[in-house]
């Protein structure tokens, strides 16, 4: 079961990630702008920026890692259970939620 550390050496792989807070919790930033947050308040859980798309089939896949709240409704953003999210999978979603943020010279700079 991943914990909030692993996420952190899973983002800082990549370039320019800072860790920061956003809401008063832990966060990652990449150039200022938040794209992973740990939830302090409530039911708990990590926020990802993911697209609208996507975030859909992470919740119709019916896998009980991911859920959403009415306060995300409709945001580019998808809540993880740690407890339950596999550890490949959510280093896939922590590099998509970088590149949603990162600018395009760092994008660059992954893809060679």
């Amino acid at each position: 079961m991943p914990t909030w550390e692993d996420v952190v050496a899973i983002a800082a792989e990549l370039p320019e990630v800072e860790e920061s807070t956003w809401f008063r919790s832990p966060s990652l930033k990449v150039a200022g702008k938040g794209f992973a947050r740990l939830r302090t308040e409530a039911e708990g859980g990590l926020v990802l920026m993911c697209g609208l798309d996507e975030k859909a089939a992470l919740l119709d896949s019916g896998d009980p890692a991911f859920y959403t709240t009415p306060h995300y409704d409709g945001y580019g953003a998808i809540l993880l259970n740690l407890d339950l999210v596999d550890r490949e999978q959510l280093a896939e979603l922590i590099e998509e939620a970088w590149r949603i943020k990162a600018p395009a010279r760092l994008r660059k700079a992954v893809d060679g």
